[in-house]
């Protein structure tokens, strides 16, 4: 190639350096430590090299024997567009606080590793590249998109203090959707201005986006829907803009979202539906602005603060063995009754197995009270009087001993107003005798006969007083009743 037979001399020193893997550093003493700046400086000539020479180099490979080759460029300019489209490249490539004025082409590229950290790029194609070590871009600065959907990392992906732009937001600047990760995905502190998507990904190890910052607050900040992770997800003190999308994900550690801060008002601001995760952590956090929809998901522990609701919550089908912090049921309630404002048993049952999991059987009995006096605003009038008259007298069946109480002081306003007026005997001389005690409870207890009431007729008021205690008995019965069967059904 003519880029090879009129070398500049800082590409010559690539060209001797290559075979036997030495590094080739053009930063001054002044800029070690930083890429080359966006508008070049007055060295960019001394350390300038075109992207064809780069490509010859891995492409043609030139070995010395008892060397290892390899490619280690530090603070070069290249110029031109790296093409390794398709290519096999057996060498470790190290492009680290380099600034490169094209777009590299890595597309189905096969590379044994990769290092651009430092690095200021105006974007990356590499879709379905194939990395056999792992792939860096710490501290990179991503001017345009970076495309890696498909691609397969065999170790760990680096991006921890990157920056994402784009141009305009047409399209996700990170886009790792479909990748396939055989390590960790390490992207603490990331700055990603427009959407970052990770649908269908796969990742064996752990990710970890603490403290990163997902700004896309007209849309969807962070795509991850099926996303597949082997260990934990580290994403606290996270400030997201707009939706996390985790619809259909599989986690099987943590969800770790301590201290985060997720903001999209008037939408959804974080949607994990369909999900199954070993444990998700929300709390210590601010309130979350925007809805909250975990629906159809299952997870072992649910560790969820009552101050980071937001006013939408959607929880129907959701299941969990442990809830976490242990909070009373006033705490605990509100959550089921912003879901949409519908009447969803299934929340309330939920709720009542996880504090009968710790044994918190009070608990459980308010819950279910609070289910049934939900359920009683859905029903017709008729219906919702009854759910009235079984509430205030045994509390649905949970509160029994509300009958006690009724019964004991209708028995005595019945023995007072009849022990002061004696009703006549229907058959004088065949009646036993009178006890206003035993006579009351003869009207108040439908089945329980002592003899009194057939054998005395009270007369005008009190005639009207001994059926309003009969209707009241019979009531009191049947809602005990209710309450009975209901709860030898639930055990």
């Amino acid at each position: 190639m003519s880029e090879t037979n009129d070398l500049t001399p800082a590409e010559a020193r690539l060209w001797r350096a290559f075979p036997r893997g030495e590094s080739v550093d053009f930063r001054t003493t002044e800029n070690a430590d930083q890429a080359i700046g966006d508008a070049g400086d007055a060295g960019d000539a001394e350390r300038t090299v075109r992207a064809s020479v780069l490509r010859a180099l891995l492409i043609k490979a030139p070995q010395e024997e008892g060397e290892i080759a390899a490619l280690r460029v530090t603070g070069a300019r290249i110029i031109g567009v790296l093409d390794l489209k398709y290519a096999t490249v057996d060498a470790a490539v190290q492009l680290s606080h380099c600034r490169f004025d094209g777009v590299p082409d890595l597309y189905g590229a096969r590379l044994r590793q990769l290092d651009l950290s430092g690095s200021v790029l105006p974007g990356l194609t590499s879709a379905a590249l194939r990395v056999e070590g792992a792939l860096r871009m710490t501290d990179c600065r991503m001017r345009g998109p970076v495309r890696l959907g498909g691609a397969q990392i065999s170790g760990a992906l680096f991006t921890e203090r990157a920056e994402f732009t784009a141009p305009d937001d047409s399209e996700p600047v990170l886009q790792l959707n479909q990748v396939v990760i055989g390590g960790d995905f390490w992207a603490p502190e990331i700055r990603a201005h427009g959407q970052v998507r990770l649908t269908g990904a796969s990742v064996a190890g752990r990710i970890n986006i603490q403290d990163a910052v997902f700004d896309k607050p007209d849309g969807t900040a962070l795509d991850a829907q099926n996303l597949n992770v082997g260990a934990h997800v580290r994403a606290r003190c996270i400030r997201v803009r707009g939706r996390v999308e985790l619809r259909g994900s599989r986690i099987s550690g943590r969800l770790d979202l301590l201290h985060a801060r997720l903001s999209h008002p008037g939408d959804t601001a974080l949607r994990a539906s369909s999900c199954v995760i070993g444990e998700l952590w929300l709390r210590r956090g601010d309130r979350v602005e925007g809805a909250l929809n975990l629906r159809r998901s299952h997870m072992e522990i649910l560790t969820l603060e009552p101050e980071m609701l937001p006013d939408r919550v959607h929880l129907g089908n959701l299941t969990y063995t442990v809830l976490a912090p242990h909070e009373p049921p006033e705490r605990r309630l509100p959550m089921l009754e912003r879901d949409d404002d519908r009447y969803e048993p299934h929340g309330y049952e939920q709720l009542t197995a996880a504090y009968r999991h710790v044994g918190d059987d009070d608990a459980a009995r308010l819950v279910q009270l609070a289910k049934q006096r939900r359920r009683r605003a859905t029903l017709p009038w008729y219906g919702r009087l009854w759910g009235y008259v079984q509430d205030a007298t045994v509390g649905y069946g949970f509160r029994p001993l509300r009958a006690a109480v009724w019964l004991l002081s209708l028995l005595a306003v019945g023995s007072i107003a009849y022990g002061l007026e004696h009703p006549r005997p229907v058959k004088a001389g065949e009646a036993p005798d009178f006890n206003a005690v035993f006579y009351t409870l003869d009207l108040l207890l439908p089945v329980v006969s002592f003899g009194q009431e057939s054998a005395f007729a009270p007369d005008g008021w009190y005639q009207w007083l001994s059926y309003s205690l009969i209707i009241t008995g019979w009531i009191l019965a049947t809602t005990i009743v209710t309450g009975v069967t209901r709860t030898v059904s639930r055990q």
